[in-house]
């Protein structure tokens, strides 16, 4: 006996999908996430056919009270879900249809193509804004750990070799910067996110006489003044989804970001460094060795960042050879969408737990940046004051630095009678360079580490993170 056509769209066919068929192509058990905006986008779409007089007012309330009841049983968790029934328009529609007769009426001039396009479009303002909130949070943990500790200096680092020293407070200010970028392009997400394509069809609109513009300011899709932003093109509005690569891009970055900070963190947790004690709640131990205490948070935030670069790239996969408009292949988007924003929300609140427990160990930082050799580039400098040309200068301090080293004695504690033989610029006062508290207060431009330029900072990112 054939099975029983879906009444959605099988009008076509005299036999429904085989059972291998089905469970090959459903979306729901992915997509009923979806449920809360697509009866946002339904009750838009059923206010704005009454508005223009294709459903009528005791219609368009019904089908908004049956949509409401539905949604409620959701959120209870009572309703069930069909994946005979393929995705979550196709559920909620034969739901409310047995309920409310008016129903039928409801996917008049909408396609499932301009339907989901919508709820996606509302789903990544709706994730965008929480993700933000989300890195603000851990921003605003990393703001108060250097706080605590402004005046702790710690040595900076290029090569994982000691540097220059530098404030910890303005080591995570660095963090901030590119956690504050993460936010600024999921804002961005938000801006591109925020065209309704509903109206659209399957990809060239209808003949009957709708207002997208109703439809547009009844989700929210409106620009500053509050006016309605559609999209231009229903053929692009259908098949574009440049909103979803950038969501995941954005995402993918913060992922890199995170994994940047993490390898931070377990470097300076380790016994060579011993800069910061992370929280015990975010560590593990070992099953064999009794004395590990294991940074795993920081090493399964510093792993994401492949998950959701790989999300990403499935993303440009599958876009990349599709021609216009609508292809099956779309319904792999969302996937990687949902698995971006599922794992970097929870990943930004691990790192705002990791970094709310931090300790600074200040015994470690302050042997660490008392390296006179932190200063060789201030020496340079000093030589340049000098009247000395700054390549001429490179070259005596670091012919003095192998001077030090071949004497095995610290940098600053060579007779000045040695330091004049490699250049007969070196003064008396050559050592007063190493003066760590001299060395950063010369740091006066805008975001250098000097002690007043790191204040301005923290009046900025107060502000900021507000």
């Amino acid at each position: 006996m054939p099975k029983k056509t879906q009444a959605t769209w099988g009008g076509r066919f005299t036999a429904g999908p085989a059972d291998l068929m089905l469970q090959f192509s459903e979306s729901v058990s992915l997509d009923r996430r979806l449920a809360p905006f697509d009866v946002a986008g339904s009750k838009a779409h059923s206010a704005m056919l009454a508005h223009v007089g294709l459903i009528t007012a005791k219609e368009r309330n019904a089908i908004h009270a049956g949509l409401d009841a539905i949604l409620a049983e959701i959120a209870a968790g009572k309703f069930t879900w069909d994946t005979r029934l393929e995705d979550v328009h196709m559920n909620l529609e034969a739901a409310l249809t047995k309920r409310v007769p008016a129903a039928a009426k409801l996917h008049t001039a909408r396609s499932r193509n301009d339907q989901v396009a919508t709820d996606m479009r509302l789903f990544l303002k709706h994730a965008s804004a929480v993700l933000g909130g989300k890195i603000l949070g851990a921003q605003r943990a990393l703001l108060a750990i250097a706080g605590a500790n402004r005046d702790v200096l710690i040595p900076g680092y290029t090569h994982l070799q000691r540097a220059q020293p530098v404030q910890f407070a303005h080591h995570l200010f660095a963090w901030l910067e590119m956690l504050e970028r993460d936010r600024a392009r999921l804002a961005d997400v938000v801006a591109h996110a925020n065209w309704c394509p509903l109206g659209s069809g399957a990809l060239a609109g209808t003949t009957l006489p709708i207002d997208r513009e109703f439809t547009a300011k009844a989700l929210g899709f409106v620009d500053a003044k509050g006016r309605p932003q559609v999209t231009q093109n229903s053929m692009d509005a259908v098949a574009d989804r440049d909103m979803f690569i950038e969501f995941a891009t954005a995402c993918a970055l913060f992922g890199t970001h995170l994994s940047r900070i993490a390898e931070d963190l377990i470097l300076w947790t380790s016994a060579e460094f011993k800069f910061v004690e992370l929280p015990q709640a975010f560590c593990t131990g070992s099953s064999l060795m009794p004395q590990k205490k294991n940074s795993d948070s920081c090493e399964l935030l510093r792993g994401k960042s492949a998950r959701l670069q790989g999300n990403l790239h499935t993303l440009l996969t599958l876009v990349k050879g599709l021609p216009l408009t609508y292809n099956r292949d779309l319904q792999e988007d969302k996937p990687p969408v949902f698995d971006s924003f599922d794992q970097s929300a929870l990943c930004a609140d691990v790192l705002a737990g990791t970094v709310a427990g931090l300790t600074v160990n200040r015994d470690r930082c302050a042997a660490a940046v008392a390296d006179p050799a932190l200063l060789a580039t201030d020496l340079a400098d000093y030589l340049v004051t000098r009247g000395v040309p700054f390549r001429e200068a490179h070259h005596a301090v670091g012919a003095v630095v192998r001077l030090a080293e071949g004497n095995a004695m610290a940098l600053n504690q060579l007779p000045l009678e040695e330091v004049r033989k490699v250049h007969a610029a070196f003064g008396p006062d050559w050592t007063k360079v190493f003066d760590l508290d001299r060395a950063l207060a010369k740091r006066t431009g805008t975001g250098m580490p000097g002690p007043a330029q790191v204040a301005k900072q923290f009046n900025r990112w107060k502000k900021l993170l507000k």
